[in-house]
């Protein structure tokens, strides 16, 4: 279960060694925008051996490298792939020829490194407005593409807008990447909230992304992740309901009934498919049905 993505500087060692503790579902060393160009290799090498040494204690690990358009991805890949992040977040993705170009030079490197196909993921970072008009290309380009990430930071700044706490500016933006995103079957993340110190702010925004499809949402502060996998989480409330969802279900199986109705309402299919996502995400959070005495 991947609620919450943190980044982490690729250049901080301190940083980087204490990513399995954050309490973040995934980390980000991040290659980019948090290394300057002269720190570039250095930071690679460093990333290879946090990968190669560290226990992320179940983390998942993703390496966002540096764009197509600049003359560093390639050689991020080189360095990194051999470790076998788990994704490979890719900055700047504008078009699906942007995702096919990254995917050649990715399968090149698996088959030369005896790895399956596939092994590493592609998690397109959708930060421009062409990307945002193209997520849906760029989302079922490849295969490799197991989810697509808002950047909002770069993408107000493509459209000459300002970025607000109350995110009206990229309201399109978020709605688009769902619907692209679950069009394609891909899961999709949701831009940090970049003051870490409004608490009631990272509560409201979190809760918003959630409630427009978003599967979880990425941080760049540890503070933060605790009420971003609270918020992606369900709830004992919602668990239960499902639960009571799923046996009504089996019950009018059982008694040959079309028609299932639970507190009054009737249960169709998007009821029991909500059901099914919510039970599916309590068990990998180890949660099961309430015991009831």
């Amino acid at each position: 279960m991947r609620r919450s993505m943190l980044f982490l500087p690729g250049n901080t060692p301190n940083m980087l060694i204490n990513g399995g503790f954050l309490g973040a579902d995934a980390v980000i060393l991040d290659l980019e925008d948090a290394v300057a160009p002269s720190e570039k290799d250095a930071a690679r090498v460093l990333v290879r051996n946090t990968i190669r040494y560290m226990d992320f204690r179940g983390c998942q690990i993703i390496v966002r490298i540096n764009a197509i358009d600049s003359s560093f991805w390639q050689r991020d890949l080189d360095e990194v792939l051999p470790q076998k992040p788990d994704l490979i977040l890719l900055p700047k993705s504008g078009s699906a020829q942007d995702i096919l170009a990254a995917d050649e030079y990715i399968t090149a490197l698996e088959e030369k490194l005896g790895f399956e196909r596939n092994t590493v993921g592609l998690m397109p970072l959708i930060e421009t407005a062409l990307g945002v008009e193209n997520a849906f290309a760029i989302a079922s380009a490849s295969s490799r593409v197991e989810a697509l990430f808002l950047g909002a930071e770069d993408l107000t700044a493509d459209l000459r807008c300002q970025r607000t706490k109350a995110g009206r500016e990229i309201e399109y933006a978020r709605t688009r990447l769902v619907t692209a995103a679950r069009a394609a079957g891909v899961d999709v993340y949701d831009t940090p909230f970049t003051d870490v110190n409004d608490d009631e702010g990272i509560q409201v925004d979190a809760a918003l992304a959630k409630a427009l499809g978003f599967t979880g949402k990425a941080s760049i502060s540890p503070r933060h992740v605790e009420v971003i996998n609270r918020v992606f989480s369900p709830t004992r409330k919602e668990i239960d309901y499902a639960y009571e969802v799923m046996d009504a279900i089996r019950l009018a199986k059982e008694q040959g009934r079309g028609a299932i109705a639970l507190r009054g309402k009737m249960i169709d299919a998007p009821i029991v498919a909500r059901a099914e996502q919510t039970i599916a995400a309590a068990r990998e959070m180890g949660l099961g049905r309430e015991e009831r005495s």
